[in-house]
């Protein structure tokens, strides 16, 4: 495995990302040394590759790094319609590219010094499974959103705030924790409630739908995730009305409903208190002059 290696501050830098529908036979262009990386993320299908002679296979829920200073191609077109967003960042700070096998697995000790930035490094493997695969779409679409109003400076700012998540779960891909019985419930749960986030909430049926007892179910979801499976999914339906409230112009109260909420009013306090503003201001938060 290849690792990329950041060195930070600063942090790498946002460029510009969409999301593409490649038909069968379809693929990536082939480029070289373009000068900047290009994060390919698959959320359906597969997408081949070839990197200086290595080639991969970007199937669902995968991701790729290509670099700035290589040739690539796409190995093949795809054998089915594939859905995969493209990102471009690039790093003016110091960055490396080595194999796993050379790179310390210790923690990287950092001397402080005052009056000085404290410099680190970020470990990000070039290629591998998104530990959080829902969570990384969330985000990929959430910088869709922004993209679309332009070079405003309040946007630009969302923009580079939401990529350093992106940055996060990336790296957290190379020490995702070994699955336990309790991760796997609690999985399994997250997933059901993500998939069904827009119905009303029913613990009996969540427990009959992925075999477990909602007892043990609450109790995974707390170890896993820190919270019950009604704050899980409260959270998640806030997360997606913040993308309701960017890329439409639905009122609040069709909003509430499109995310699974009766009452508007009752939104608005769960929204407000999650986000620390009301859903009207965090849209004139980005709207307005």
């Amino acid at each position: 495995m290849t690792i990329l290696n950041f060195t930070v501050p600063p942090l790498p830098v946002y460029i510009h990302s969409g999301l593409t529908r490649a038909p069968v036979n379809g693929g990536h262009p082939n480029r070289k040394n373009i000068g900047i990386f290009d994060l390919l993320v698959v959320v359906k299908g597969q997408l081949d590759v070839t990197e200086n002679g290595h080639p991969y296979e970007i199937r669902q829920g995968m991701f790729l790094i290509l670099r700035p200073d290589t040739h690539h191609f796409g190995t093949r077109g795809c054998t089915e319609e594939t859905d995969y967003y493209w990102l471009h960042f690039q790093s003016s700070g110091p960055w490396s590219a080595e194999e796993s096998g050379d790179a310390t697995r210790r923690e990287d000790i950092v001397e402080l010094k005052a009056m000085t930035p404290n410099y680190f490094s970020v470990k990000i493997p070039q290629f591998g499974s998104l530990p959080q695969p829902e969570k990384a779409a969330e985000l990929l679409a959430t910088l869709n959103a922004l993209v679309q109003h332009g070079q405003q400076a309040k946007f630009l700012w969302r923009q580079q705030v939401v990529f350093q998540e992106l940055i996060e779960q990336l790296a957290a891909a190379l020490d995702a924790p070994v699955s336990t019985p309790s991760s796997a419930c609690a999985e399994r749960a997250a997933a059901y409630l993500r998939k069904h986030y827009k119905e009303e909430f029913k613990v009996q049926q969540l427990g009959d739908r992925i075999n477990f007892h909602p007892v043990y179910i609450a109790r995974c979801m707390q170890k896993e995730y820190g919270c019950s499976p009604v704050e899980y999914l409260q959270r998640y339906r806030i997360e997606q009305s913040k993308l309701l409230l960017l890329q439409t112009d639905l009122s609040i109260s069709r909003i509430a409903e499109e995310v699974g909420f009766n009452h508007a009013a009752y939104f608005t306090s769960c929204f407000t208190k999650q986000e620390g503003i009301s859903p009207r201001k965090y849209r004139q938060r980005f709207f307005m002059s």
